[in-house]
């Protein structure tokens, strides 16, 4: 009787264990498909990342692509459907252009598990699957894409690889792209505004080589000349000399009769001639006897030039004791003159305004002592027109300590 017991009992129990081991092992095949799967999509992500990489010019640098040895190349084949470089030569492109990104080889065992993930995430990319026999094999569709025999040859693809092929259209050279609108800049003092690499950038200018007007810069005495190959042609009765760095037609032999030593010269504030010391007749004295009423500055010419201009209502003349000579510097006192400035002198205060005068060039500003160890800027920011000028840095601030108003202002 005790035997019939320990028969029944044993018999409950190995029931009891063969109805629970099938719980346990479904439980483990889930586990290990959902493995599998995502092992599966992150080879199928890794391909398809590194094929949108090359398509935009970009290298996709991920420890997935050494694992699963993924290659994505560009390759181009004629008509005769052979490999040719994919670049427009003689405005002749190739037949074919393509890119091209492989995987390793899948196994076999897998093959349907990785159909199903091309099915559920990439059903639309349409060239994009496991290759088998000069085919590719996308999910989601019963069409197979057939891979040209030359691709397979220079890609040595193996049945089992996970392969996207897009075919592209090499632009013409005469292809113009719309590029977005970028922003406008403003450029500080001692920059220019150019646009490089597909934006606006300040680049800095060389003061040594940026010449105004009509002139041109000459490396052998390192300073800027005039422009012969922008001399105008004249009149018979004219001839063209530099005006404040501009190739002007005047008459150098006015009707204007001078006395002796003296010489006829145009005053452009009244565009009248008048008569003039000359200059190359001037003694170099120590000391001044009578004081020279001559409004020159810089070096002369031939002597065919005319000096450039006499003193503006907004400049006094200066003369130099040692030498004789006299020239042009501005005045400060005159900056409330409308002539001299028209706006509201008030309105050019505060931290991020301030007056400058708008020397006309180097040789001006070289016989100012005053202004021997200030850097005045002359660019296209500040005004050359030897009168005062407001200067509006915006949002930024004068500079105090390259300031010098009311002649020299610079924005930080």
């Amino acid at each position: 009787m005790n035997i019939f017991i320990m028969i029944l009992v044993f018999l409950f129990m190995a029931g009891y264990y063969m109805l629970g081991t099938p719980n346990q092992k479904i439980e483990q095949h889930d586990t290990e498909y959902a493995i599998t799967q995502s092992d599966l999509r992150a080879v199928a992500q890794c391909a398809a990342t590194a094929h949108n990489m090359q398509i935009n010019g970009a290298v996709f640098e991920d420890i997935c692509i050494e694992q699963n040895n993924v290659i994505s190349q560009f390759i181009c084949l004629d008509k005769r459907l052979r490999v040719t470089p994919c670049e427009v030569a003689k405005n002749k492109k190739p037949q074919y252009s393509y890119i091209i990104t492989a995987t390793a080889p899948i196994d076999d065992s897998e093959h349907n598990k990785m159909m199903e993930i091309m099915e559920n995430y990439y059903s639309e990319s349409g060239t994009f699957g496991i290759f088998q026999d000069g085919t590719i094999m996308s999910g989601g569709t019963t069409t197979k894409r057939i891979v040209p025999a030359e691709l397979i040859k220079q890609l040595e693809l193996q049945n089992g690889q996970l392969v996207y092929l897009t075919q592209y259209d090499l632009p013409d050279t005469s292809t113009e792209y719309n590029t977005t609108p970028v922003p406008d800049i403003i450029c500080p003092t001692g920059t220019a505004k150019a646009y490089r690499f597909g934006r606006w950038q300040c680049i800095g200018i060389n003061i040594k080589t940026d010449c105004g007007g009509d002139m041109i810069w000459d490396s052998d005495i390192s300073e800027c000349v005039p422009d012969e190959s922008r001399k105008p042609l004249c009149a018979d009765t004219q001839t063209a000399v530099m005006v404040d760095d501009v190739w002007e037609c005047i008459n150098p032999f006015p009707e204007k009769a001078c006395p002796t030593d003296m010489i006829a010269r145009l005053n452009y504030n009244i565009l009248e001639w008048e008569c003039v010391v000359d200059p190359n007749k001037t003694k170099d004295s120590k000391k001044c006897n009578t004081v020279i009423s001559d409004a020159i500055y810089g070096v002369l010419g031939t002597t065919l030039r005319v000096p450039q201009s006499s003193c503006t209502n907004c400049e006094r003349l200066v003369t130099d004791m040692e030498t004789c000579v006299s020239y042009c510097v501005p005045d400060a006192t005159k900056v409330n003159s409308p002539e001299c400035y028209p706006g509201n002198v008030r309105e050019c205060s505060g931290s991020n305004r301030a007056f400058y005068f708008g020397f006309p060039n180097r040789n001006y500003i070289a016989n100012i002592k005053d202004f021997a160890d200030v850097t005045i800027p002359l660019d296209k920011l500040h005004s050359q027109n030897r009168k005062f000028n407001c200067l509006d840095c915006g949002d930024g601030e004068i500079n105090d300590a390259l300031s010098k108003p009311p002649f020299v202002a610079v924005c930080k």
